[in-house]
Order: C-alpha cells, then structure tokens, then sequence
C-alpha cells in the first residue's frame, strides 16, 4: 500500500450552505470512478475533536503519501490539523489543503482535479 493518495471531504456537518450547489456524494464517486486518488472518505466534522481521532487513526497507517483534504479556508486547516499531523509524524508537505465552497458538483470535481495534478 506504498504511495497511496488520499483525499477526504468534510461537509462541515451537511448543514453549510456553502454546499448548497453541490451534490458531495458525486464528487467523492467521480474522484473514486475515475481512480484520481487511492481512496476518498468523508467526514461530518473533521474540526471537532472525533476529527483529530481520525486523522490519527488514519495517517497511522504510514503508507499515504499524499493527502488531499477539502474542507474550510486551507490556511485554517493547516492550523486545526497541525496537531493530529504531527502526532503521527505526517509532514505537513503531505497534506494539501482544497477550498471547493460554493461551488457546483462540477466545478468542486474540476478544482480538485486541478490540484491534485499540480501537487501529486
């Protein structure tokens, strides 16, 4: 399992309306469908403290190169996640921060294509 990319989608517990316009679901099975990552996950809340449990008990794992997490400004998931990253050792050079607010399923799928083909 060497190598593998990561991405999760926090939905800021589904009830942001910056999510309004788009269809999560789709996203995560358009990234899974096309094999753009080795997995995709979802999360009610990665900012609470069950947030910090999973990014743990998953970076745990050593094997994942890359994490690609689209959740709220990238500049405050590097501050909230900082802990749980170097808990487990998890370079924070691994974790690439998404902003896909307020956009449609198309637009989120487009932006974290883009990304994630500029830092893989």
């Amino acid at each position: 399992m060497a190598g593998k990319k990561g991405f999760i989608l926090c939905v800021c517990q589904g009830t942001c309306p910056s999510f309004k316009n788009m269809d999560t679901m789709e996203v995560l099975n358009a990234l899974r469908r096309e094999k753009v990552v080795d997995f995709v996950a979802l999360h009610p809340q990665l900012c609470a403290d069950d947030g910090d449990r999973y990014l743990k008990i998953l970076l745990d794992n050593k094997d994942i190169d890359k994490l690609y997490i689209a959740a709220c400004d990238p500049l405050m998931q590097q501050k909230m996640f900082r802990d749980a990253f170097e808990a487990v050792g998890f370079g924070k050079a691994k974790h690439v921060p998404l902003d896909i607010r307020n956009k449609t399923t198309a637009e989120a799928i487009a932006a974290i294509k883009k990304t994630i083909s500029e830092n893989p």
